[in-house]
């Protein structure tokens, strides 16, 4: 049985590397999780790809040797290694795939090629053992689905955004209203000290009879407060009141109509506070990632590595490529 298995994940612009633990029984620890957050795209608002990518060549093999020390293991111990092979920035993938190939190789044991999304759905599988059915929401900077998950690795799709990623919301209102980058974590900050009713925002997709999400519309009823005057700790309270408002509604809509009882939240927004909050007074079985893991990491990849290979799937050949575009499900 393969005990150790190394996840590295260089999708955007966190250098992801993680160790988990497969246990007698199909269970799974996480034996150490190193993240190498960039910051040199601060000062752009956003993350420049050529950037990202030489940060990661400049930093994986450190943040491996960091994740094996948090361990206490060398690389004689590993059994398999995962990379993320998609979606994301195609430049930035590449150098943890390659990575990972070229180890994996080296050392002789099973790669495997992780999709990213999910990745982020297993980092659940670290609090809690995760038995479909279920609904899987991830929602982060580049991405905002909802997939039905009626069996062990096979997901549809039932709902999307029309337009930006909730996190790529939290990052341009954030902007907007002075309170720097990343977004997520200003706004939520920010509102705590804010009046959620002091900026109207109109429920997006209202009436809908799918499942949905669109941030756009509050992206520019929030650009037109700002203009009027809002301040922008009344901005933050009540963007981001609307925003989980309408992610947990139309969650919970569909998890009535599917009849599922249980929801997985993920992603880098799965961190906010009140939508944790909010998610747990729905009445909802709601599994959160544990610490560390609601933003991309390398720990998700290996847990998704894990899955793999507890579903016997065979190892990904060396020749294969990173993609920009991946979707998990049609």
């Amino acid at each position: 049985m393969t005990r150790f298995i190394l996840g590295i994940d260089t999708s955007c612009d966190d250098t992801g590397v993680g160790l988990v633990e497969c246990l007698p029984g199909g269970g799974v620890a996480v034996r150490a999780n190193r993240v190498w957050s960039q910051t040199v795209h601060a000062q752009y608002g956003g993350v420049m790809p050529e950037l990202a990518s030489r940060e990661h060549v400049e930093r994986i093999d450190s943040v491996v040797g960091e994740a094996l020390k948090e361990a206490g293991l060398s690389l004689r111990d590993l059994g398999a290694v995962a990379a993320t092979s998609g979606p994301g920035l195609v430049g930035a993938l590449l150098v943890g795939l390659m990575y990972g190939k070229g180890l994996a190789q080296a050392l002789g044991v099973p790669f495997y090629a992780a999709h990213h999304l999910e990745g982020h759905i297993y980092a659940a599988a670290s609090e809690e053992a995760l038995e479909p059915p279920y609904l899987a929401l991830v929602v982060s900077g580049g991405h905002t689905h909802l997939f039905d998950v009626a069996r062990e690795g096979e997901y549809q799709l039932i709902g999307a955004t029309k337009d930006d990623a909730a996190g790529e919301a939290f990052d341009k209102v954030a902007r907007l209203a002075g309170l720097g980058y990343p977004g997520g974590p200003a706004i939520s900050e920010a509102a705590l000290r804010g009046d959620p009713d002091a900026v109207p925002f109109k429920e997006p997709l209202r009436g809908q009879t799918g499942y949905d999400f669109s941030f756009s519309g509050l992206k520019t009823a929030a650009l037109l407060a700002s203009r009027a005057g809002a301040k922008p700790d009344d901005l933050a309270a009540s963007f981001q009141r609307a925003a989980v408002h309408t992610l947990v509604k139309t969650t919970v809509r569909a998890a009535e109509a599917l009849g599922r009882t249980t929801v997985v939240v993920s992603g880098g927004v799965a961190a906010n506070r009140a939508l944790r909050r909010a998610f747990g007074a729905t009445g909802l079985r709601v599994v959160f990632p544990g610490q560390g893991l609601n933003t991309d990491n390398g720990a998700m990849i290996a847990l998704a590595g894990a899955a793999a290979i507890r579903a016997g799937r065979a190892p990904s050949p060396l020749g294969v490529g990173a993609q920009a575009y991946a979707p998990l499900a049609g």
